[in-house]
């Protein structure tokens, strides 16, 4: 897990005396992860088979948040502490609502958790710390830009998410931390906005605040225990004729239903649709998993009527995180 050939510029380093608490206990708690995942695994094709990013440590038991994708249907987990002791993990959890994940370490890390904060008690302009793990040399000082819905081409849709600059360009699993050290979400993407003379460089985090509620959910059952989504398998992406198909997830509904890639979508459950946002509220709004859901498909100068029978997404995993207590 050497990381020595990346490291954050050393003007994007935080210093201590422009935080309210000691940095190296807070940094402490953020630890490498890699996943190896079995090629024939669901996500394999589109996420990899071999993966790496960082964690923070949230239990004194050895309980590590992540982002989810690092470690989906990951057979094989190493966690690494800052003093280089590397420790075998197994996956405990995967939301796809939220995008976090939990890995679970097989033997004490000796790492103190950090402690969780709130999102929304954080203002935008407000100092923050983005850390990756490797302590100072892998954290990144900056400022909360904006907050807003998030809505992801892949069926996911959070609606508060963190946008913080300058990014932190290892972002996966990054802690992102208060003024106070308080934990207050994970790194998830890098987006960029803009043009190539005014591109701006964000880092989207998801807000801590959406694992408090399925926490005990999450750690007892390996999933939290609510209706699941329909979900489609399609990848999206909006275009001014429709949302535009990019392609579709392997053995899905869309996929089964015959979508292709370059049709556009301009009506689901018999309402128009034109952006991401509203497609996911309305194909949300239609029911639980196993809902049929209508669309309307312009292919080319064609007009198709489709109706597709969604799925739970989480059904499609290679190795779902054990239910533990008899499934939800």
């Amino acid at each position: 897990m050497d990381r020595d050939d990346d490291r954050v510029p050393p003007q994007l380093r935080p210093q201590p005396h422009h935080f309210r608490f000691p940095l190296e206990a807070a940094l402490r708690s953020v630890v490498a992860l890699e996943a190896e995942v079995p090629p024939s695994a669901f996500t394999a094709e589109v996420l990899g088979t071999e993966r790496a990013g960082s964690g923070v440590v949230i239990h004194e038991n050895g309980l590590v948040l992540t982002i989810g994708y690092l470690v989906c249907e990951a057979a094989d987990i190493r966690i690494e502490t800052a003093d280089g002791r590397v420790t075998p993990g197994v996956l405990l959890a995967y939301d796809f609502e939220t995008g976090f994940g939990l890995v679970q370490a097989t033997r004490p890390l000796g790492v103190p958790p950090a402690e969780l904060g709130r999102a929304a008690d954080v203002r935008v302009g407000e100092r923050l710390l983005v850390a990756a793990a490797g302590g100072r040399e892998q954290a990144v000082a900056c400022r909360l830009v904006r907050r807003r819905p998030f809505a992801g081409y892949w069926e996911y849709m959070i609606e508060d998410a963190l946008f913080t600059a300058p990014a932190h360009p290892f972002w996966g699993g990054t802690g992102c931390f208060d003024g106070s050290g308080l934990l207050v979400g994970i790194g998830s993407l890098l987006v960029q906005s803009g043009d190539e003379r005014h591109l701006e460089r964000t880092n989207m985090i998801v807000p801590v605040d959406l694992l408090l509620p399925i926490l005990d959910d999450l750690r007892v059952h390996g999933r939290a225990r609510r209706r699941p989504r329909p979900w489609l398998g399609l990848y999206l992406e909006e275009s001014e004729s429709g949302l535009l198909v990019l392609g579709t997830a392997r053995g899905g509904p869309a996929e089964r239903a015959g979508l292709e890639a370059g049709d556009r979508i301009y009506e689901i459950g018999g309402l128009p649709v034109a952006d991401l946002a509203d497609f996911y509220e309305i194909l949300w709004g239609l029911g639980e998993a196993g809902v049929a859901v209508p669309l309307a498909v312009l292919r080319d100068d064609r007009r198709l009527a489709l109706t597709l029978v969604s799925a739970d997404r989480d059904r499609f995993l290679a190795r779902r995180p054990p239910d533990r207590a008899g499934g939800s």
